[in-house]
């Protein structure tokens, strides 16, 4: 049986930045990366407690940027994965059917109202996947790299 790595990803720079991990992981252990998109479209409510169920023909652009998703080290095998439904109960859920021996995967890193209001779909595979869960955090910018302020030098004097 092949190893796998479950890499999720959103194509924010949260799971951007966590890619890198997961191809070196991957490649350090052998094992294949297996790169997924949950397309989380919303069911349209209908009326009269009737809903109409999300689309189940994929959507070209998603599957072009999940395509683009690859490991620089062409020597890092790699599947994709475009599923439709909650983040993360697709993510537990494609990680039971395949096996997976590890997810990689990026977090927002949201605190408070935030997290409260828009949920966290990391903390929610760290508590039931079925295998263990890295989780990395967007790295912060530098506040000298963002700050607004000019440098001077100082004046020389003659």
């Amino acid at each position: 049986m092949t190893k796998k790595i479950l890499f999720p990803t959103d194509f924010s720079p949260a799971s951007e930045a966590a890619f890198p991990y997961a191809c070196s992981l991957a490649r350090d252990s052998g094992s294949t990366l297996l790169i997924v998109h949950v397309d989380n479209t919303q069911f349209a409510y209908l009326g009269e407690g009737m809903y109409l169920p999300p689309p189940t023909a994929s959507n070209p652009e998603v599957e072009r940027m999940l395509g683009e998703v690859v490991p620089k080290d062409k020597g890092v095998a790699c599947e994709h994965r475009l599923v439709v439904g909650d983040a993360a109960l697709e993510i537990m859920r494609v990680a039971q059917e395949a096996n997976v021996e590890l997810i990689v995967m990026g977090t927002h890193g949201r605190g408070g109202l935030s997290r409260l209001l828009m949920g966290s779909v990391s903390e929610a595979v760290v508590r039931s996947a079925p295998c263990p869960v890295l989780t990395l955090k967007q790295p912060a910018k530098s506040p000298l790299a963002t700050a607004k302020t000019k440098v001077r030098s100082p004046k020389t004097s003659k």
